[in-house]
Protein backbone atom coordinates (compact mmCIF):
# COMPACT_ATOMS: atom_id res chain seq x y z
CA UNK A 1 0.00 0.00 0.00
CA UNK A 2 1.29 3.39 -1.04
CA UNK A 3 2.07 5.88 2.09
CA UNK A 4 1.25 9.65 1.06
CA UNK A 5 1.97 11.75 4.13
CA UNK A 6 1.14 15.40 4.33
CA UNK A 7 3.08 18.27 4.60
CA UNK A 8 2.73 20.75 7.23
CA UNK A 9 2.04 23.18 4.95
CA UNK A 10 -0.55 20.80 3.13
CA UNK A 11 -2.03 20.21 7.18
CA UNK A 12 -2.19 24.06 7.30
CA UNK A 13 -3.77 24.64 4.56
CA UNK A 14 -6.91 21.80 5.36
CA UNK A 15 -6.96 23.12 8.82
CA UNK A 16 -8.11 26.84 7.55
CA UNK A 17 -10.39 25.32 4.72
CA UNK A 18 -11.95 23.83 7.72
CA UNK A 19 -11.63 27.16 9.88
CA UNK A 20 -9.57 26.19 12.70
CA UNK A 21 -6.79 26.86 14.15
CA UNK A 22 -4.40 23.63 15.18
CA UNK A 23 -4.90 19.29 15.20
CA UNK A 24 -5.36 20.11 18.59
CA UNK A 25 -8.84 22.08 17.99
CA UNK A 26 -9.32 19.27 15.19
CA UNK A 27 -9.74 16.67 17.60
CA UNK A 28 -11.09 18.47 20.48
CA UNK A 29 -13.99 16.00 20.57
CA UNK A 30 -12.07 13.12 21.60
CA UNK A 31 -12.40 12.82 25.68
CA UNK A 32 -8.94 13.78 27.02
CA UNK A 33 -8.73 10.02 28.53
CA UNK A 34 -9.11 8.84 25.06
CA UNK A 35 -5.85 10.85 23.72
CA UNK A 36 -2.28 9.45 23.93
CA UNK A 37 -0.45 12.37 25.32
CA UNK A 38 2.88 11.02 24.12
CA UNK A 39 4.79 10.26 20.82
CA UNK A 40 4.13 7.15 19.08
CA UNK A 41 6.83 4.52 19.94
CA UNK A 42 8.51 4.65 16.26
CA UNK A 43 11.92 3.68 15.34
CA UNK A 44 13.75 6.07 13.88
CA UNK A 45 13.14 7.16 10.09
CA UNK A 46 15.10 4.79 7.67
CA UNK A 47 16.10 5.97 3.53
CA UNK A 48 14.70 3.37 1.61
CA UNK A 49 17.38 1.13 0.80
CA UNK A 50 18.25 0.88 4.82
CA UNK A 51 14.46 -0.09 5.20
CA UNK A 52 14.28 -2.54 2.35
CA UNK A 53 16.94 -4.25 4.18
CA UNK A 54 15.95 -4.50 7.61
CA UNK A 55 12.01 -5.28 5.96
CA UNK A 56 14.39 -8.21 4.47
CA UNK A 57 15.96 -9.23 7.97
CA UNK A 58 12.53 -9.11 9.57
CA UNK A 59 11.18 -11.37 7.29
CA UNK A 60 13.73 -14.02 7.62
CA UNK A 61 12.53 -14.39 10.87
CA UNK A 62 9.49 -15.90 9.52
CA UNK A 63 9.83 -19.89 9.86
CA UNK A 64 7.61 -20.52 7.99
CA UNK A 65 8.18 -18.61 5.31
CA UNK A 66 11.53 -20.95 4.46
CA UNK A 67 9.06 -24.42 5.92
CA UNK A 68 8.49 -26.96 3.40
CA UNK A 69 4.55 -27.74 3.80
CA UNK A 70 2.11 -30.32 3.00
CA UNK A 71 -0.64 -28.52 4.65
CA UNK A 72 -3.99 -28.26 2.74
CA UNK A 73 -6.92 -28.95 4.58
CA UNK A 74 -9.17 -26.66 2.51
CA UNK A 75 -6.39 -24.10 1.26
CA UNK A 76 -3.90 -25.09 -1.59
CA UNK A 77 -0.77 -23.59 -2.22
CA UNK A 78 -0.33 -23.79 -6.17
CA UNK A 79 1.69 -21.81 -8.81
CA UNK A 80 0.13 -18.53 -9.14
CA UNK A 81 2.41 -15.96 -11.84
CA UNK A 82 3.09 -13.28 -11.32
CA UNK A 83 1.61 -11.83 -14.59
CA UNK A 84 -1.46 -12.33 -13.18
CA UNK A 85 -0.38 -10.32 -9.80
CA UNK A 86 0.46 -7.46 -12.32
CA UNK A 87 -2.78 -7.58 -14.56
CA UNK A 88 -4.78 -7.63 -11.16
CA UNK A 89 -3.11 -4.69 -10.16
CA UNK A 90 -4.48 -2.55 -12.66
CA UNK A 91 -6.37 0.54 -11.27
CA UNK A 92 -9.65 -0.54 -13.82
CA UNK A 93 -9.60 -3.95 -11.64
CA UNK A 94 -7.94 -2.81 -8.35
CA UNK A 95 -10.21 0.13 -7.89
CA UNK A 96 -13.24 -1.37 -9.36
CA UNK A 97 -16.68 -1.29 -7.43
CA UNK A 98 -19.99 -3.15 -7.52
CA UNK A 99 -20.83 -2.25 -11.13
CA UNK A 100 -24.31 -1.18 -10.97
CA UNK A 101 -23.86 1.07 -13.75
CA UNK A 102 -23.09 -1.09 -16.03
CA UNK A 103 -22.25 1.67 -19.09
CA UNK A 104 -19.38 2.55 -16.87
CA UNK A 105 -18.15 -0.92 -15.65
CA UNK A 106 -18.55 -3.32 -19.26
CA UNK A 107 -14.75 -4.54 -18.11
CA UNK A 108 -15.42 -5.78 -14.33
CA UNK A 109 -19.03 -7.14 -15.41
CA UNK A 110 -17.02 -9.22 -18.88
CA UNK A 111 -14.52 -10.48 -16.08
CA UNK A 112 -17.25 -11.87 -14.29
CA UNK A 113 -19.25 -13.41 -16.75
CA UNK A 114 -16.04 -15.39 -17.87
CA UNK A 115 -15.56 -16.20 -14.17
CA UNK A 116 -19.28 -17.16 -14.04
CA UNK A 117 -18.37 -19.10 -17.67
CA UNK A 118 -15.22 -21.05 -15.97
CA UNK A 119 -17.09 -21.95 -13.14
CA UNK A 120 -19.84 -23.48 -14.85
CA UNK A 121 -17.28 -25.38 -16.91
CA UNK A 122 -15.41 -26.95 -13.83
CA UNK A 123 -18.82 -27.76 -12.04
CA UNK A 124 -20.50 -28.99 -14.62
CA UNK A 125 -23.88 -26.74 -13.74
CA UNK A 126 -24.98 -24.34 -16.51
CA UNK A 127 -25.87 -21.61 -14.26
CA UNK A 128 -23.28 -20.02 -11.82
CA UNK A 129 -23.17 -16.86 -10.20
CA UNK A 130 -20.84 -14.05 -9.69
CA UNK A 131 -19.13 -15.51 -6.61
CA UNK A 132 -19.52 -15.64 -3.03
CA UNK A 133 -17.03 -15.08 -0.04
CA UNK A 134 -15.78 -18.34 -0.19
CA UNK A 135 -16.63 -22.01 0.03
CA UNK A 136 -18.08 -22.39 3.23
CA UNK A 137 -20.66 -19.68 3.13
CA UNK A 138 -21.04 -20.72 -0.87
CA UNK A 139 -22.05 -24.00 1.10
CA UNK A 140 -24.65 -22.44 3.38
CA UNK A 141 -26.05 -20.81 0.98
CA UNK A 142 -26.45 -24.14 -1.25
CA UNK A 143 -28.30 -25.46 1.70
CA UNK A 144 -30.61 -22.46 2.19
CA UNK A 145 -31.38 -22.24 -1.29
CA UNK A 146 -32.38 -26.17 -1.17
CA UNK A 147 -34.83 -25.58 1.60
CA UNK A 148 -36.55 -22.87 -0.27
CA UNK A 149 -36.46 -25.12 -3.11
CA UNK A 150 -38.56 -28.46 -1.38
CA UNK A 151 -40.37 -26.38 1.47
CA UNK A 152 -38.31 -28.92 3.79
CA UNK A 153 -35.92 -28.25 6.84
CA UNK A 154 -34.29 -31.64 7.29
CA UNK A 155 -30.63 -31.55 5.76
CA UNK A 156 -28.15 -34.17 5.42
CA UNK A 157 -24.24 -33.32 6.27
CA UNK A 158 -21.41 -36.13 5.62
CA UNK A 159 -18.63 -36.24 7.94
CA UNK A 160 -16.53 -35.86 5.16
CA UNK A 161 -17.38 -32.37 4.44
CA UNK A 162 -14.70 -29.94 5.95
CA UNK A 163 -15.93 -29.53 9.58
CA UNK A 164 -15.75 -25.35 9.39
CA UNK A 165 -17.88 -25.80 6.23
CA UNK A 166 -20.03 -27.65 8.98
CA UNK A 167 -20.00 -25.49 11.36
CA UNK A 168 -20.94 -22.31 8.77
CA UNK A 169 -23.91 -24.19 7.90
CA UNK A 170 -24.91 -24.66 11.21
CA UNK A 171 -24.29 -20.93 11.62
CA UNK A 172 -26.65 -19.82 9.17
CA UNK A 173 -29.22 -22.27 9.81
CA UNK A 174 -29.37 -21.83 13.94
CA UNK A 175 -32.26 -19.09 13.74
CA UNK A 176 -34.66 -20.53 10.92
CA UNK A 177 -36.98 -23.33 11.90
CA UNK A 178 -36.44 -25.52 13.66
CA UNK A 179 -32.57 -24.33 13.55
CA UNK A 180 -29.30 -26.71 14.59
CA UNK A 181 -31.71 -29.48 15.12
CA UNK A 182 -32.47 -30.28 11.50
CA UNK A 183 -29.00 -30.90 10.32
CA UNK A 184 -28.12 -34.78 10.80
CA UNK A 185 -24.54 -35.84 10.18
CA UNK A 186 -23.99 -38.85 8.87
CA UNK A 187 -20.41 -40.83 9.45
CA UNK A 188 -18.11 -41.61 6.26
CA UNK A 189 -17.86 -45.21 5.81
CA UNK A 190 -14.52 -47.18 6.77
CA UNK A 191 -12.86 -46.69 3.63
CA UNK A 192 -12.88 -42.72 4.38
CA UNK A 193 -15.56 -41.96 1.13
CA UNK A 194 -19.34 -40.86 1.87
CA UNK A 195 -21.44 -43.74 3.71
CA UNK A 196 -23.87 -44.66 0.69
CA UNK A 197 -25.75 -46.90 2.96
CA UNK A 198 -25.85 -44.14 5.93
CA UNK A 199 -26.77 -41.38 3.68
CA UNK A 200 -29.28 -43.31 1.86
CA UNK A 201 -31.19 -44.62 5.32
CA UNK A 202 -31.02 -40.79 6.50
CA UNK A 203 -32.58 -39.67 3.70
CA UNK A 204 -36.87 -39.07 3.91
CA UNK A 205 -39.69 -37.20 2.57
CA UNK A 206 -38.69 -34.66 4.85
CA UNK A 207 -35.03 -34.12 3.64
CA UNK A 208 -34.02 -30.98 2.02
CA UNK A 209 -30.63 -31.92 0.88
CA UNK A 210 -27.77 -34.06 1.15
CA UNK A 211 -24.36 -32.16 1.44
CA UNK A 212 -21.52 -34.52 0.92
CA UNK A 213 -17.53 -33.82 -0.10
CA UNK A 214 -16.31 -34.13 -3.62
CA UNK A 215 -13.41 -35.22 -2.79
CA UNK A 216 -14.27 -34.49 0.55
CA UNK A 217 -12.12 -33.65 3.37
CA UNK A 218 -9.82 -36.71 3.99
CA UNK A 219 -9.41 -37.15 0.56
CA UNK A 220 -11.68 -39.88 -0.27
CA UNK A 221 -13.66 -39.88 -3.63
CA UNK A 222 -17.13 -41.38 -3.40
CA UNK A 223 -20.33 -42.89 -5.98
CA UNK A 224 -21.91 -39.48 -6.19
CA UNK A 225 -24.69 -40.84 -8.53
CA UNK A 226 -25.84 -43.69 -6.32
CA UNK A 227 -26.40 -40.65 -3.59
CA UNK A 228 -27.69 -38.69 -6.13
CA UNK A 229 -30.03 -41.28 -7.23
CA UNK A 230 -30.78 -42.07 -2.96
CA UNK A 231 -31.83 -38.00 -2.68
CA UNK A 232 -33.51 -37.63 -5.92
CA UNK A 233 -35.76 -40.94 -4.87
CA UNK A 234 -37.09 -38.96 -2.37
CA UNK A 235 -37.29 -35.06 -3.93
CA UNK A 236 -34.27 -33.98 -1.66
CA UNK A 237 -31.35 -32.35 -3.32
CA UNK A 238 -27.69 -33.20 -4.12
CA UNK A 239 -24.95 -30.79 -2.87
CA UNK A 240 -21.60 -31.08 -3.56
CA UNK A 241 -18.77 -28.94 -1.67
CA UNK A 242 -14.91 -28.99 -3.82
CA UNK A 243 -12.08 -28.05 -1.70
CA UNK A 244 -9.67 -27.96 -4.24
CA UNK A 245 -11.18 -27.49 -8.03
CA UNK A 246 -8.20 -28.47 -9.64
CA UNK A 247 -9.47 -32.44 -8.80
CA UNK A 248 -12.63 -31.70 -11.28
CA UNK A 249 -9.97 -31.16 -13.99
CA UNK A 250 -9.28 -35.14 -13.65
CA UNK A 251 -12.54 -36.38 -11.68
CA UNK A 252 -16.13 -36.15 -13.73
CA UNK A 253 -18.25 -33.35 -12.23
CA UNK A 254 -20.46 -33.05 -10.06
CA UNK A 255 -23.10 -31.81 -12.28
CA UNK A 256 -22.12 -34.69 -14.61
CA UNK A 257 -23.00 -37.25 -11.62
CA UNK A 258 -26.44 -35.87 -10.23
CA UNK A 259 -25.35 -32.81 -7.83
CA UNK A 260 -28.21 -30.00 -7.82
CA UNK A 261 -25.78 -27.80 -6.76
CA UNK A 262 -22.60 -27.31 -6.63
CA UNK A 263 -19.74 -25.51 -4.58
CA UNK A 264 -16.09 -25.08 -4.53
CA UNK A 265 -13.49 -23.14 -2.93
CA UNK A 266 -12.08 -20.71 -5.57
CA UNK A 267 -8.98 -19.83 -3.76
CA UNK A 268 -6.63 -22.43 -4.94
CA UNK A 269 -7.43 -21.05 -8.51
CA UNK A 270 -6.06 -18.15 -8.59
CA UNK A 271 -5.12 -16.86 -4.64
CA UNK A 272 -1.89 -17.85 -2.57
CA UNK A 273 -3.75 -18.81 0.80
CA UNK A 274 -2.11 -15.50 2.71
CA UNK A 275 -2.92 -16.84 6.53
CA UNK A 276 -6.64 -17.67 5.48
CA UNK A 277 -8.20 -15.22 3.04
CA UNK A 278 -9.24 -14.03 1.04
CA UNK A 279 -11.49 -16.33 -0.59
CA UNK A 280 -13.79 -16.36 -3.05
CA UNK A 281 -16.39 -18.93 -3.47
CA UNK A 282 -17.51 -20.82 -6.99
CA UNK A 283 -21.55 -22.10 -7.20
CA UNK A 284 -23.48 -23.43 -9.62
CA UNK A 285 -26.71 -25.02 -10.31
CA UNK A 286 -29.68 -27.09 -12.50
CA UNK A 287 -30.64 -24.56 -15.44
CA UNK A 288 -34.41 -24.51 -13.75
CA UNK A 289 -36.51 -21.19 -13.74
CA UNK A 290 -37.20 -21.88 -10.22
CA UNK A 291 -33.54 -22.30 -9.41
CA UNK A 292 -32.59 -19.49 -11.34
CA UNK A 293 -34.98 -17.24 -9.10
CA UNK A 294 -33.63 -18.93 -6.22
CA UNK A 295 -29.79 -18.39 -6.53
CA UNK A 296 -27.58 -16.22 -3.89
CA UNK A 297 -26.16 -13.36 -4.69
CA UNK A 298 -26.01 -11.82 -8.32
CA UNK A 299 -25.53 -12.78 -11.47
CA UNK A 300 -23.88 -11.34 -14.77
CA UNK A 301 -25.76 -11.74 -18.00
CA UNK A 302 -24.43 -11.04 -21.56
CA UNK A 303 -27.13 -9.11 -23.39
CA UNK A 304 -27.06 -6.29 -26.28
CA UNK A 305 -28.00 -1.88 -26.46
CA UNK A 306 -30.22 -0.23 -28.42
CA UNK A 307 -27.64 -0.31 -31.50
CA UNK A 308 -27.28 -4.26 -31.53
CA UNK A 309 -24.07 -4.03 -29.45
CA UNK A 310 -22.58 -6.87 -26.97
CA UNK A 311 -23.11 -5.94 -23.43
CA UNK A 312 -22.73 -7.01 -20.01
CA UNK A 313 -25.24 -6.21 -17.14
CA UNK A 314 -26.40 -7.43 -13.67
CA UNK A 315 -29.48 -9.32 -13.97
CA UNK A 316 -31.83 -11.05 -11.46
CA UNK A 317 -30.20 -8.99 -8.41
CA UNK A 318 -32.88 -7.01 -6.40
CA UNK A 319 -31.81 -5.19 -3.13
CA UNK A 320 -34.41 -7.36 -1.35
CA UNK A 321 -31.84 -8.28 1.32
CA UNK A 322 -32.06 -4.70 2.49
CA UNK A 323 -35.79 -5.15 2.97
CA UNK A 324 -36.88 -8.62 4.00
CA UNK A 325 -34.36 -9.60 6.04
CA UNK A 326 -34.02 -13.60 7.17
CA UNK A 327 -36.84 -14.10 4.17
CA UNK A 328 -34.33 -12.91 1.35
CA UNK A 329 -33.13 -14.99 -1.57
CA UNK A 330 -29.71 -14.04 0.01
CA UNK A 331 -28.13 -12.09 2.59
CA UNK A 332 -24.88 -11.87 0.31
CA UNK A 333 -24.68 -8.34 -0.85
CA UNK A 334 -21.48 -7.88 -2.54
CA UNK A 335 -19.33 -10.49 -4.45
CA UNK A 336 -15.60 -10.91 -4.14
CA UNK A 337 -15.53 -9.17 -7.07
CA UNK A 338 -10.94 -8.34 -6.79
CA UNK A 339 -11.12 -12.07 -5.74
CA UNK A 340 -13.07 -13.71 -8.78
CA UNK A 341 -10.95 -11.40 -11.58
CA UNK A 342 -7.94 -13.18 -9.92
CA UNK A 343 -9.11 -16.63 -10.53
CA UNK A 344 -10.17 -15.65 -14.17
CA UNK A 345 -6.70 -14.00 -15.32
CA UNK A 346 -5.27 -17.25 -13.60
CA UNK A 347 -7.41 -19.68 -15.26
CA UNK A 348 -7.35 -17.85 -18.79
CA UNK A 349 -3.28 -18.41 -18.76
CA UNK A 350 -3.48 -21.78 -17.67
CA UNK A 351 -5.90 -22.95 -20.04
CA UNK A 352 -7.91 -25.87 -20.01
CA UNK A 353 -4.43 -27.94 -21.07
CA UNK A 354 -2.69 -26.10 -18.29
CA UNK A 355 -5.62 -27.06 -15.78
CA UNK A 356 -5.63 -30.71 -16.45
CA UNK A 357 -1.57 -31.00 -16.78
CA UNK A 358 -1.06 -29.18 -13.41
CA UNK A 359 -4.02 -31.58 -11.45
CA UNK A 360 -2.04 -34.66 -13.45
CA UNK A 361 1.26 -33.76 -11.91
CA UNK A 362 -0.75 -33.27 -8.56
CA UNK A 363 -2.41 -36.89 -8.61
CA UNK A 364 0.88 -38.33 -9.60
CA UNK A 365 3.11 -36.62 -6.98
CA UNK A 366 0.52 -37.71 -4.15
CA UNK A 367 0.24 -41.03 -5.37
CA UNK A 368 4.28 -41.35 -5.27
CA UNK A 369 3.99 -40.11 -1.81
CA UNK A 370 1.40 -42.15 -0.91
CA UNK A 371 3.48 -45.26 -2.19
CA UNK A 372 6.86 -44.27 -0.02
CA UNK A 373 5.36 -43.41 3.15
CA UNK A 374 3.32 -47.11 2.76
CA UNK A 375 6.76 -48.70 2.54
CA UNK A 376 7.50 -47.12 5.63
CA UNK A 377 7.95 -49.08 8.96
CA UNK A 378 5.13 -48.09 11.77
CA UNK A 379 3.07 -45.90 9.27
CA UNK A 380 -0.28 -46.83 7.54
CA UNK A 381 -3.07 -45.51 4.82
CA UNK A 382 -6.06 -46.22 6.37
CA UNK A 383 -8.49 -44.96 4.07
CA UNK A 384 -8.90 -47.37 1.20
CA UNK A 385 -11.02 -44.45 -0.98
CA UNK A 386 -9.42 -43.01 -4.10
CA UNK A 387 -7.98 -39.86 -3.68
CA UNK A 388 -6.83 -36.80 -5.46
CA UNK A 389 -3.87 -34.81 -3.77
CA UNK A 390 -4.93 -35.19 -0.32
CA UNK A 391 -4.96 -38.15 1.95
CA UNK A 392 -4.59 -39.49 5.72
CA UNK A 393 -1.82 -41.39 6.91
CA UNK A 394 -2.07 -43.38 10.49
CA UNK A 395 1.66 -42.16 11.92
CA UNK A 396 3.81 -44.39 14.05
CA UNK A 397 3.43 -43.67 17.80
CA UNK A 398 0.19 -42.44 17.12
CA UNK A 399 0.68 -39.08 18.31
CA UNK A 400 0.30 -36.97 14.98
CA UNK A 401 0.56 -33.85 17.35
CA UNK A 402 3.93 -34.86 18.38
CA UNK A 403 5.53 -36.18 14.86
CA UNK A 404 4.35 -32.29 13.84
CA UNK A 405 6.43 -30.85 16.41
CA UNK A 406 9.28 -32.82 15.66
CA UNK A 407 9.36 -32.14 11.59
CA UNK A 408 8.33 -28.74 12.28
CA UNK A 409 12.00 -28.34 14.12
CA UNK A 410 13.78 -29.29 10.94
CA UNK A 411 11.73 -26.65 8.80
CA UNK A 412 8.85 -29.02 7.45
CA UNK A 413 4.89 -29.30 8.22
CA UNK A 414 3.95 -32.92 7.34
CA UNK A 415 0.15 -31.90 6.84
CA UNK A 416 -2.70 -31.54 9.65
CA UNK A 417 -2.76 -33.39 12.51
CA UNK A 418 -6.34 -34.89 12.70
CA UNK A 419 -6.53 -35.25 16.39
CA UNK A 420 -7.02 -31.06 16.69
CA UNK A 421 -10.69 -31.33 14.58
CA UNK A 422 -11.40 -35.02 16.05
CA UNK A 423 -9.62 -36.54 19.32
CA UNK A 424 -10.62 -40.17 17.84
CA UNK A 425 -7.98 -39.57 15.07
CA UNK A 426 -5.35 -38.41 16.91
CA UNK A 427 -2.46 -40.91 15.22
CA UNK A 428 -3.84 -39.61 11.79
CA UNK A 429 -2.45 -37.17 9.29
CA UNK A 430 -3.75 -35.25 6.41
CA UNK A 431 -1.18 -34.63 3.95
CA UNK A 432 -1.60 -32.57 0.69
CA UNK A 433 0.56 -32.59 -2.73
CA UNK A 434 0.64 -29.70 -5.56
CA UNK A 435 2.43 -29.31 -8.68
CA UNK A 436 4.66 -27.07 -6.51
CA UNK A 437 6.21 -30.13 -5.02
CA UNK A 438 9.43 -31.22 -6.40
CA UNK A 439 10.69 -34.98 -6.12
CA UNK A 440 13.29 -34.11 -3.79
CA UNK A 441 10.56 -32.22 -1.57
CA UNK A 442 8.68 -35.76 -1.18
CA UNK A 443 12.01 -37.55 -0.64
CA UNK A 444 12.65 -35.08 2.21
CA UNK A 445 9.11 -35.79 3.85
CA UNK A 446 9.64 -39.41 4.06
CA UNK A 447 12.88 -39.18 4.66
CA UNK A 448 12.24 -37.19 7.61
CA UNK A 449 9.46 -39.50 8.32
CA UNK A 450 11.50 -42.60 8.55
CA UNK A 451 14.07 -40.65 10.68
CA UNK A 452 11.36 -39.91 13.41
Amino acid sequence: MRYLPHTPEEIQAMLEAAGLGSLDELFSAIPPEARLERPLQLEPALDEVTLMRHLGELAQQNSAARMLSFLGAGAYEHHFPPAADQLLLRSEFYTAYTPYQPEVAQGTLQVIFEFQTIVSEILGLPVANASLYDGASGAAEAVLMARRLTGRERTIVSAGVHPHYTETIETYVRGIGTGAASLVRVPVGADGAPSIDDITAAVNDDTACVVVGYPNFFGGVGDLRRIAAACHDKGALLITVTLDPYALALLESPGALGADIAVAEGQPLGLPPQFGGPNVGLFACRNDRKYLQQVPGRLVGETVDKEGRRGYVLTLATREQHIRRERATSNICTNSGLCATAVTIKMAMLGKRGFIEAARQCLAKAEHLKQAIARLDGYTLPLAAPTFHEFVVGVRGGDAAALCGALQAKDIIPGLDLGRLDPARRDQLLVAVTERHTRADLDRLVQALAAY
